[in-house]
């Protein structure tokens, strides 16, 4: 189990900035990590009544929980190591991973048990990180769905770092400021568009 407070920045970018970016930090095929993210909440949303945020995000020969809590600056991640055959079980049943043991009885503080959550979205991520002076940096193409789409993230330690630095850097690149929904927010909205189509269907 670890914890750690997450300050980020983010803004979507068109295909074409998204390249610029890439030929600028010299990005190789190989600095790319692809990340497959489950988000999970219960039916009525309590996680999201609470501004909470959970998922599980597998790699190739690893895979990770995480709970990301509101604090007054960023967001405390609580993450809990997972085995990949956990998050097989988890994507099968569509159910959080019981392994979880941290993430589990913070939840349970909440009255939230681990029968209470189910999976409500998912999106994949092909993602360059890598460190700049302001922070780390990460460059996202996403899918999920029926939806592709282009990212700029910026983690910083700095708690004093603002909107307005991050908009420097955008500025240095010549790049609009385009606020953005979180990951878990898109994917969960497109799949709950996907879900009225069905409906509709039958």
């Amino acid at each position: 189990m670890s914890e750690e407070i997450e300050i980020e920045f983010k803004s979507m970018l068109t295909q074409n900035e998204y390249e610029e970016l890439l030929r600028y930090y010299n990005i190789t095929d190989d600095q790319f990590v692809i990340q497959t993210n489950l988000y999970f909440d219960t039916a009525d949303f309590q996680l999201k009544k609470h501004g909470m945020g959970l998922r599980i995000r597998r790699f190739d020969t690893k895979a990770e929980a995480t709970l990301k809590i509101p604090q007054s600056v960023g967001l405390l991640e609580v993450t809990d190591a997972l085995t990949i055959t956990e998050v097989e079980q988890a994507i099968n049943k569509k159910k959080f991973a019981s392994g979880a043991a941290e993430i589990l009885a913070r939840l349970k503080q909440l009255n939230i048990s681990l029968l209470d959550l189910s999976l409500i979205g998912k999106l994949i991520t092909k993602r360059a990180e890598f460190t700049i002076p302001e922070g780390k940096l990460a460059l996202d193409e996403s899918w999920y769905g029926q939806q592709h789409d282009f990212e700029l993230e910026l983690e910083v330690s700095d708690s004093s770092y603002g909107e307005k630095d991050f908009n420097q850097l955008l500025k240095k690149f010549d790049l609009p400021y385009r606020k953005t929904q979180n990951k878990i927010a898109r994917a969960v909205t497109e799949q709950q568009e996907r879900n009225k189509e069905m409906e509709g269907l039958q």
